[in-house]
């Protein structure tokens, strides 16, 4: 919002400070607790496991992660050069509550609907949490800010086999 309007809109900037705070503390608590989204892509990942038990391959590629901040870049410079906020078309949690509003207000759904079941398509025939982890804008700032968090989660050496299930199963891929 701010690189659209190209100047500090205070109310935002206190608004953003929450999140920005918590991540600051916590790490990426909003893309694992808060996030609407996080939770039908789960359902998609429970959709591929049963898939994948029929014998239905689904989408296993992986690419740089590093792509997810091309897209938050190209979006912010998107928003300041048109004055429109870009990264909300694309950022999941902004789709739902818009997605959500056309249809209780509007009493249908918009362009919006279809990008979302895009994203849900490739997280599950390309790749598994592919969007959150490839090309969300917002998870992207995030793990930006996160960089710099005040707690970490830590292995405890003595309570650990090193069987590295917890590994495996992680929805964030997380080590």
């Amino acid at each position: 919002q701010t690189a659209a309007g190209l100047k500090v809109y205070w109310p935002f900037v206190m608004t953003a400070l929450i999140p920005v705070i918590i991540t600051m503390l916590f790490g990426r608590i909003f893309c694992g607790w808060i996030c609407p989204a996080t939770f039908i892509y789960e359902l998609n990942t429970n959709l591929a496991a049963w898939l994948y038990k029929a014998g239905i391959y689904t989408g296993g590629h992986r690419f740089d992660r590093r792509l997810k901040y091309l897209v938050l870049g190209i979006g912010l410079v998107l928003s300041a050069v048109f004055g429109s906020v870009f990264v909300a078309a694309i950022y999941p949690p902004a789709v739902i509550g818009r997605e959500i509003y056309y249809a209780v207000a509007l009493g249908g759904f918009g362009a919006g609907s279809v990008f979302f079941i895009l994203t849900l398509l490739f997280d599950l025939l390309v790749a598994r949490r592919g969007f959150c982890r490839y090309l969300c804008p917002g998870g992207a700032l995030y793990s930006l800010l996160g960089r710099y968090r005040l707690l970490r989660i830590k292995r405890d050496p003595a309570g650990c086999n090193d069987c590295s299930k917890c590994t495996a199963i992680c929805e964030f891929d997380l080590d």
